[in-house]
């Protein structure tokens, strides 16, 4: 901002969002930062003016999920596949296993934070997507740069639900 007042965009304008705070954020810059970490295949950062932190939709990468999941716990993703007759998990139920997915939040915090991005820039919370980010699919284009719209259109619900986490009742009877 100068001091005249006037501001000079130096991003896309479409990529900067204020956060409930007034933080703007650029959130290219933060994918560009985050894609380095070894975990993400691709991922789209959403912000919105109407809450305090971003969130993060991950296409991760498949080996290093099934390496972070051998790291986490080898003995409860064996009982897991077990209970449920298989050998080993799939990479659907690895997306949604919370031990996994907050590891890879962790992992991806880190990043952030030896990228030197700043508190705000750092996604809060994390979801792991299962589905395939292809051209056909529609969620990236044919090189392979997101569709942002697209993206939140295709994950509403999860964003919904990752900004409003369900309340569960505390009370109980003993």
């Amino acid at each position: 901002m100068y001091p005249d007042g006037t501001v000079k965009i130096i991003d896309r304008k479409k990529d900067l969002v204020k956060l409930q705070f007034g933080e703007y954020v650029s959130l290219g810059k933060i994918e560009t930062e985050l894609k380095t970490c070894p975990i993400i295949d691709n991922l789209c950062v959403y912000g919105s003016s109407y809450h305090t932190y971003l969130i993060a939709l991950v296409a991760p990468n498949h080996k290093q999920l099934h390496l972070l999941a051998t790291q986490a716990g080898k003995e409860k993703l064996h009982l897991l596949a077990t209970q449920a007759g298989k050998e080993k998990l799939s990479f659907s139920e690895l997306c949604e296993d919370p031990e996994i997915v907050t590891a890879a939040a962790d992992m991806i915090t880190n990043h952030g934070r030896k990228a030197h991005l700043q508190k705000v820039e750092i996604p809060l919370k994390v979801k792991l997507c299962a589905e395939d980010w292809q051209p056909d699919t529609g969620l990236v284009t044919a090189a392979y740069k997101i569709r942002r719209r697209n993206i939140q259109q295709f994950y509403q619900q999860q964003i919904d639900e990752m900004y409003d986490p369900p309340s569960y009742s505390a009370s109980k009877s003993t």
